[in-house]
């Protein structure tokens, strides 16, 4: 993805008014989350059930996994539209796989092993070939989903171990679900990554200006070729909370994910040019976006619509910042 001259800032040597800025964004997040919990509450009688609480958290965490290392990407100046080709590719090789009864250990191996290939079949062609990021995923989101239609075809795989589906099924504790826990812990490991180690300065740094990071000797290819294997990885990882959740693969599994991911990525305050963001905005983001949904889904608002809103909420957050910028401008004139 191209860059901007745009002034951008590290968050750990930056200005306070960029630190202002981030904090103000987060907070309108937090402001949004709260609305949209109370219009929900307000809007059907059966929102603050427990249980229905807790089927709400399906509707964000497996993408929100996924979010996390797009945002690190994204930061970094690049883009992995493949996400979801890449968890119906996984989800296909863990059907096929039943055959020879791997086992649920198994069945984990193999979605990650496949999200890890994909992700370096990824890395190898933007780093390695200098592809542009958005051209080379849009080519294997089609490339990997096509292979899953290949061996599907309108056919289905089902019968997975109990104890697998208790990955996308299983509770922890009461209503909380294992997934809600998997979705805080790997916040949790993110924003420590991004925000506290020198791995997630040097992705500021590319993301800023990967010429200079290149000349202050950072091995730019190396990081970028880390994130878009960690995203495959991610992708694996929802594959298999989503598969086992529903028991069964599709070669239509996370159709049309690709797009609700980065509308959380972008709706947390990462820059889509790079270079700027943080973890608590992707965090919320994925509430909010999960919560509307499931409060619409209450309302039996059909599935169309919800795209729409999806659609419309990051046309949105890309274009109302550059329309403040240029109202700005022309006041300044």
């Amino acid at each position: 993805m191209s860059l901007t001259a745009e002034a951008r800032h590290l968050p750990d040597r930056g200005s306070r008014r960029g630190a202002r800025v981030l904090r103000s964004w987060e907070l309108l997040l937090g402001v949004i989350a709260v609305l949209i919990f109370v219009a929900n509450t307000q809007a059907s009688p059966y929102f603050l059930d427990p249980w229905n609480l807790s089927d709400a958290t399906f509707n964000f965490t497996e993408k929100a996994m996924i979010a996390f290392a797009m945002a690190l990407l994204i930061v970094a100046g690049e883009i992995d539209l493949s996400v979801a080709g890449i968890i119906a590719l996984a989800s296909t090789a863990m059907g096929w796989a039943l055959q020879y009864d791997p086992g649920a250990a198994g069945l984990v191996a193999i979605g990650l092993g496949v999200g890890l290939v994909c992700g370096l079949f990824n890395g190898l062609l933007v780093t390695r070939l200098g592809l542009p990021s958005i051209v080379v995923t849009i080519g294997t989101m089609s490339l990997f989903r096509g292979i899953s239609y290949i061996v599907l075809g309108d056919q289905a795989f089902n019968g997975y171990p109990s104890d697998f589906a208790w990955l996308g099924r299983g509770y922890v504790f009461w209503v909380i679900s294992f997934e809600l826990v998997l979705f805080a812990a790997l916040a949790g490991v993110y924003a420590i990554v991004l925000h506290t180690t020198n791995f997630g300065r040097q992705i500021y740094a590319i993301g800023n200006n990967p010429t200079a990071a290149t000349f202050s000797g950072i091995r730019v290819a190396r990081v970028k070729m880390i994130l878009f294997v960690l995203t495959g990885v991610m992708s694996g990882v929802a594959a298999i909370c989503l598969t086992a959740r529903l028991g069964s693969t599709r070669p239509s599994i996370a159709f049309a994910w690709e797009l609700e991911v980065v509308t959380m990525v972008v709706l947390g305050g990462v820059s889509i040019l790079g270079g700027a963001g943080s973890i608590l905005g992707v965090v919320l983001a994925a509430l909010i976006i999960g919560m509307a949904t499931f409060g619409l889904g209450l309302l039996n608002v059909p599935g169309i619509v919800m795209s729409i809103f999806t659609g419309a909420l990051l046309i949105a957050v890309i274009a109302l910042p550059r329309l403040y910028r240029l109202i700005r401008t022309g006041r300044a004139a």
